[in-house]
């Protein structure tokens, strides 16, 4: 008789705490959009501690209707046996009957929301049925001032708050002073980098000759001595031809045998709906000078071959929730140049008299004014020139911080006039800051201040009072007062 092979069998600590399962609504962790790297890389980071579903978004979405388990390639990524990720891609941003058939199935103990809440309007129009039986806790990327005090009714829809930035956390702070929530309920959990796939690269890394032959051919096709680099989408906040006006300026301050040797590289979509046309920019306002626009998707081997190969990083975007650009720039230990605005600010390390890194605060709100001048020595700041309010319906008012771009020329002159070994030194003291306990802005400091917030929320939460529905009849109108009917 053949023998039947039977599976292992995996011994189960009784002990053991069961992991709690959290349903995370974003985009699906499988792309590339900002969102959908930074929920991957705390979803990685925290296998050990819950087990995660995604309804995962997208505008059209291939996968759509399908559920994807990605519980082998999660285990194989972080090292974590047992872990559990299963997605239910969707296209646009779902609806409340699809959230509860996942919550039929999967039966979460909590659920994770992280980006705009107005995609997600659906999701606090049932609020008060979710928080009946389990925590909301949303990871908030707001950017910047006045107070987005029309937010209110989302910050207070939910059971925990984390925020990108320490202005962020400060917002939500002053939008909820009339019914002001925990310490717990505000937390800053800053986005992280994976220094895995964005680190310094030496003559002593594996791949250091295929790095050194693709920057030679780079540096040997474009003639370049000094690399500008910009990684951000082409679109208006991101300031794309403001840095194009910037760039002629500070070329126009060197000799022309110099400026022929400097390169601007921008890796984005040379044209989009969203933006604007940057060849036509280029030509019309730095036709003498060279930039290079890498349009084409990279993996992550080729972008951090980018931020290695550049002398510096520039982030002049009129509002940013945190700008991820600069952070894994500094990953690779390349130093920046940042606007003075929203999360920005976190890269730059302004600190007070003594020493100390600098909080927001309801009388102090931001240092886009320049009230601390001292910061980090990786960071060039440029302090907006202008402020403007812009807005539309959904989104009535934020500020548009404006900078100079002949500030921004200056910023970026300081760093070329400058010799590669101590422009190599600052950057590294940026790459140990963001890799640091201080600015936990690692993947895995990411996850370490993601996962005690949440550990707090499911220690600390108590929850919403279940409440009884009554229907109102229209009072029946008494046509002889003395009769009752």
């Amino acid at each position: 008789m053949e023998q039947i092979q039977l599976p292992k069998l995996r011994k189960i600590d009784p002990n053991k705490p069961k992991k709690k399962k959290i349903l995370l609504l974003s985009d699906d962790l499988r792309m590339h959009s900002g969102i959908g790297t930074m929920s991957r890389e705390f979803v990685l980071g925290t296998l050990d501690q819950y087990d995660w579903v995604q309804l995962g978004a997208a505008i059209k979405h291939p996968d759509h209707g399908k559920v994807i388990d990605i519980s082998q390639d999660a285990q194989k990524e972080s090292g974590v046996q047992g872990a559990s990720v299963k997605i239910y891609p969707h296209s646009g941003y779902g609806n409340a009957q699809v959230l509860q058939e996942i919550m039929n199935i999967e039966k979460p103990d909590a659920i994770l929301h992280f980006t705009d809440p107005r995609f997600w309007g659906w999701l606090y129009q049932i609020e008060h049925q979710i928080r009946q039986d389990i925590p909301l806790m949303y990871y908030n990327i707001w950017d910047d001032l006045p107070y987005p005090h029309w937010n209110e009714p989302f910050y207070e829809s939910c059971d925990l708050v984390m925020n990108i930035s320490r202005q962020t956390q400060n917002i939500v702070k002053n939008v909820l002073q009339k019914f002001p929530k925990p310490d717990w309920a505000v937390q800053w959990v800053p986005h992280g980098v994976n220094s895995k796939q964005f680190f310094p690269i030496n003559t002593l890394h594996d791949n250091w000759d295929d790095y050194d032959k693709f920057v030679t051919n780079f540096k040997n096709t474009h003639n370049a001595e000094f690399v500008v680099f910009w990684n951000n989408r082409n679109i208006r906040r991101k300031q794309p031809g403001d840095l194009i006006l910037a760039y002629k300026e500070f070329c126009d301050k060197l000799p022309k045998e110099k400026s022929a040797k400097c390169v601007l590289l921008m890796h984005t979509q040379i044209s989009d709906d969203n933006g604007t046309d940057l060849f036509a920019v280029k030509k019309a306002l730095c036709p003498d000078y060279n930039i290079v626009f890498s349009n084409k998707a990279v993996d992550v081997k080729q972008l951090n071959y980018y931020y290695n190969m550049a002398d510096v990083t520039v982030n002049i975007a009129s509002n940013e929730g945190f700008g991820i650009s600069w952070c894994e720039s500094l990953h690779a230990g390349t130093p920046i140049v940042n606007n003075t605005t929203g999360g920005l600010q976190d890269g730059c390390r302004f600190e007070e008299q003594n020493g100390k890194w600098i909080e927001f605060t309801t009388h102090f709100p931001s240092n886009h004014d320049g009230t601390f001048r001292h910061h980090g020595s990786w960071c060039v700041p440029v302090f907006p020139s202008n402020r403007s309010v812009q807005g539309s319906p959904m989104t009535p008012y934020i500020f548009d911080d404006r900078v100079d771009f002949r500030d921004v020329a200056n910023a970026i002159y300081h760093w070329y006039d400058m010799d590669q070994e101590t422009r190599d030194y600052h950057g590294m003291e940026g790459h140990d800051w963001v890799c640091g306990d201080e600015s936990n802005m690692s993947a895995a400091g990411m996850s370490r201040l993601m996962s005690n917030a949440i550990n707090d929320c499911f220690e600390k939460w108590t929850p919403r009072k279940r409440f009884t529905m009554y229907k109102i009849e229209q009072e029946k109108k008494i046509e002889n007062p003395g009769v009752i009917v």
